[in-house]
């Protein structure tokens, strides 16, 4: 008879999971007793935060949930960070954890890895937390994890296993269990939502993380309403690049701000309307027509904004529903030129950042074709968030939205290229973000994962210094020492370059995608690069 942990490996294989995120310790090694019998890849990063950044990119890239297999409480205390990115940002990820023997728990022995709870640190990062007291109830919690994935609000799930549980024997067959269909929509509301937006002079739409799946249906009702589209950062790629009716820039701005005011019916998608999108600064967000809200999760329709039709269903089945009531009758309302004026008077009020780095996304994106691109914090980031036009959902994200976490560039890349193999990944970090995971490089090395890490280096934290000095504040701590990047990076086994202009980066950037190891692109602001990046 197998244990549970070797039943577990079979469940998540007939799951669909294919790849798992760990580093093996005394608590977990029984876990790893069976994948060879699986077709499960293991992919082991240097830390478990970095275990939790490449699932969390992993799951971004190719909409599945991220896996992890993490050790009891220092592995758990790490992985804490990601699961909180994850938690913000709606992201799939399924946390494995080990936990001592049942009969210990919460004696206070001083047991290896011992915490008071593990359930109560992780419940605030978690859509749930459960230590599976029996080996029988495996499969049942499995199923659902698999549920929160499939079919309501995507969010991390952390199981914990103790000790004596995962080598328990168990009977039966390891299979999945059905899982629930995903939400559709009210009829009655799509009729009133459908009567509002056909009715609409002025119709505009916002397009959230939440909408991703929903990009072609999304298109659809933009060009049959002629509304212009704003997508948030997570929802970039919902509309092609140099589509009409995109817009640019964030809702924090006046431009912005002016259009929604202007729009008579706003169809907002799968968004939150969260402050982190609105950089430099972050303004209430104010509807002064009707507002219809779809959302999977009926407690974001109740939040922030009220809306006169609130919709809880699934992005994809509830757009589709909306194109069959709104018909395939073309309105013109006059949105490519809404679109058009909105996106000028956006591109002459960005900051002179924001051309520099819309050129490196412009050499990114002419290099490698149908890129993934996973950001840090940093200044081509907060920058190409207000221009970058992603090739196709699931392309372009970071951690400036939502939790706000440095060190998550890297590893988020390693795991989007893994969740989508053929397609070519870059991360784009800063030099203070690339210190708290450089090791990952390790990581890519060993797992022969191709991408490129193109770092921003101005020597410091430049956006927090910027910060600090715009309010008078002593620049105490941001200005850090810097390594030798191409010199460590090449100690760690990759490729790693300072390109003198943009033909080198163009040609390093290429060369990237036929590696087996990571090429690491360093720019230095103020360098011959980075002058040519700005003219």
């Amino acid at each position: 008879m197998p244990t549970c942990g070797e039943f577990l490996v079979k469940i998540l294989e007939a799951y669909g999971v294919d790849t798992i995120f760990g580093i093996p310790g005394v608590h977990t090694v029984e876990l790893y007793r069976g994948l060879p019998q699986t077709r499960i890849r293991h992919v082991t990063p240097r830390h478990e935060q970095g275990a939790g950044f490449m699932a969390d990119g992993y799951a971004r890239a190719s909409g599945k949930p991220g896996v992890c297999f993490i050790i009891t409480g220092p592995g758990m205390t790490n992985i804490a960070t990601a699961m909180g990115q994850a938690y913000a940002d709606s992201i799939p990820m399924l946390v494995i954890s080990s936990v001592n023997d049942r009969t210990h728990l919460g004696m206070a022995q001083g047991r290896l890895h011992e915490l008071p709870s593990q359930r109560n640190l992780i419940a605030g990062v978690s859509a749930f937390s459960h230590t599976v007291l029996d080996p029988k109830q495996l499969p049942e919690v499995l199923a659902r994890a698999f549920a929160v994935f499939s079919g309501s609000r995507p969010r991390p799930v952390h199981i914990e296993l103790p000790l004596d549980v995962i080598t328990a024997r168990m009977t039966g067959k390891a299979k999945a269990w059905p899982l629930p269909s995903r939400p559709a929509a009210e009829p009655q509301l799509i009729a009133a939502a459908a009567k509002l937006l056909k009715s609409a002079k002025t119709p505009l739409i916002i397009a959230g993380g939440g909408a991703a799946d929903a990009a072609p249906g999304i298109q659809k009702l933009a060009e049959t309403l002629d509304a212009p589209v704003f997508t948030t950062i997570n929802g970039k790629g919902i509309l092609p690049p140099g589509h009409k009716l995109a817009l640019a820039g964030n809702l924090g701005m006046d431009a912005a701000q002016a259009e929604l005011e202007a729009s008579d019916v706003v169809l907002a998608i799968g968004t939150e309307f969260g402050e982190t999108e609105m950089y430099p600064a972050a303004r209430p967000v104010e509807v002064a027509g009707k507002l219809i809200r779809i959302d999977i999760d009926p407690l974001q329709l109740v939040n922030q904004l009220p809306a006169d039709i609130a919709i809880t269903a699934d992005s994809a089945l509830a757009v589709a529903a909306l194109n069959d009531a709104v018909g395939s009758t073309v309105q013109s309302r006059k949105g490519a030129e809404r679109a058009a004026a909105t996106r000028k008077k956006i591109t002459s009020k960005l900051w002179p950042a924001c051309k520099t780095h819309g050129r490196l996304l412009e050499v990114i994106s002419k290099a490698l074709p149908d890129v993934v691109i996973a950001g840090d914090q940093t200044e081509p980031v907060y920058a190409s968030n207000q221009t970058y036009e992603a090739p196709k959902p699931r392309s372009y994200f970071n951690s400036s939205t939502g939790y706000g976490t440095l060190g998550y560039g890297l590893p988020a890349a390693i795991g989007a290229k893994l969740g989508q193999p053929d397609r070519p990944s870059v991360c784009l970090i800063g030099d203070g973000g690339l210190q708290f995971s450089l090791p990952e490089l390790a990581s890519a090395v060993e797992a022969q994962v191709p991408l490129a890490v193109v770092i921003w280096n101005n020597t410091g934290y430049g956006e927090i210094k910027a910060y600090m000095m715009e309010r008078q504040i002593p620049e105490i701590g941001v200005d850090i020492y810097t390594p030798d990047f191409v010199t460590i990076a090449s100690g760690l086994g990759c490729k790693a370059v300072r390109p003198a202009n943009i033909a080198a980066l163009h040609k390093e950037l290429v060369q990237s995608a036929k590696r087996k190891v990571p090429t690491v692109i360093e720019i230095r602001a103020g360098d011959s690069l980075a002058r040519e990046l700005a003219k």
